[in-house]
């Protein structure tokens, strides 16, 4: 199916809904979400973002901004999944019980506003990755538009920059919590020291990359073609210096290169099949 196709589809779905509220955490996919309900459904449609110690600020900054370009209402709520066991001890299914705390708090919110729909930024490719956020959200019910119509991240992309978007190519930027090897315990103080050690090295200049956390350790992701500049360039004493005044004891460099969904690489098709 044509792209123009698709976003023909996109809109016609939206103008059955008549009334949207989009769970709108400022990527990419969530972002054209809201673009399309907003230039469908005008001030029917609101976009709501929720606030943990798992989101960074910068990426809350980043929805205020974009939300505004767009011209879509935007609320931003808080949510506790940090205050829920089953969460912070870091499962396998952990995104589950995100969600459902995500989920749990938009519905009521919802009905408040008198909006009959909830909708996220699940597209197509992710039904294919283990995402057990996913069924959350569906037990909930919550639609996903783009998913519903086919559309890929790749088309995703090319979708928000068809309409104008520049922040189309918007690295994915998940939440910190998915920077931890399953099984550890996550903490305010553990999100707290990623956070701030990713925010040094984009201050640097880098970007795409991921800072995880293993114990005391923090490994360095970098886009495979970056790790020759990025030894080179970087001042090693100043760089573990700053990690450990952020927390960390040990500071390492993966030589493999960041790769999204790296730490799903542990997980057998067992416990992929296993039911929620």
């Amino acid at each position: 199916m044509k792209l123009t196709e698709k976003l023909k589809q996109l809109k016609a779905l939206f103008g059955e809904m008549e009334r949207a509220l989009i769970a709108y955490s400022g990527g990419v996919d969530s972002t054209l979400v809201a673009k399309i309900a907003y230039d469908v459904l005008g001030d029917r449609a609101m976009a709501v973002t929720a606030v943990s110690p798992s989101l960074l600020p910068e990426e809350l900054e980043d929805a205020k901004i974009q939300a505004a370009t767009i011209g879509i209402s935007h609320q931003i709520v808080q949510t506790y999944e940090m205050e829920n066991p089953n969460y912070t001890a870091n499962p396998v299914n952990r995104c589950y019980f995100c969600k459902s705390e995500l989920h749990d708090t938009l519905k009521p919110l919802a009905i408040q506003f008198g909006y009959p729909y909830v909708v996220d930024g699940v597209n197509a490719d992710d039904l294919h990755d283990y995402r057990p956020g996913i069924q959350a959200a569906k037990e909930r019910g919550a639609r996903s538009p783009l998913a519903e119509v086919g559309v890929s991240k790749l088309e995703v992309r090319q979708l928000s920059q068809h309409l104008g978007l520049p922040w189309w190519d918007k690295p994915a930027q998940p939440c910190l919590s998915s920077r931890f090897p399953y099984g550890e315990e996550i903490t305010v103080a553990k999100l707290q020291r990623v956070g701030r050690a990713e925010i040094y090295l984009r201050k640097l200049g880098w970007d795409n990359l991921r800072v995880r956390s293993e114990g005391d350790t923090a490994r360095i992701e970098l886009a495979p073609e970056k790790i020759k500049d990025f030894v080179l360039a970087i001042d090693l004493p100043i760089l573990v210096s700053a990690f450990q005044e952020f927390g960390f004891i040990y500071v390492t460099l993966d030589l493999e290169g960041y790769r999204s969904g790296k730490l799903n690489q542990v997980l057998n098709k067992e416990i992929l099949g296993a039911k929620i």
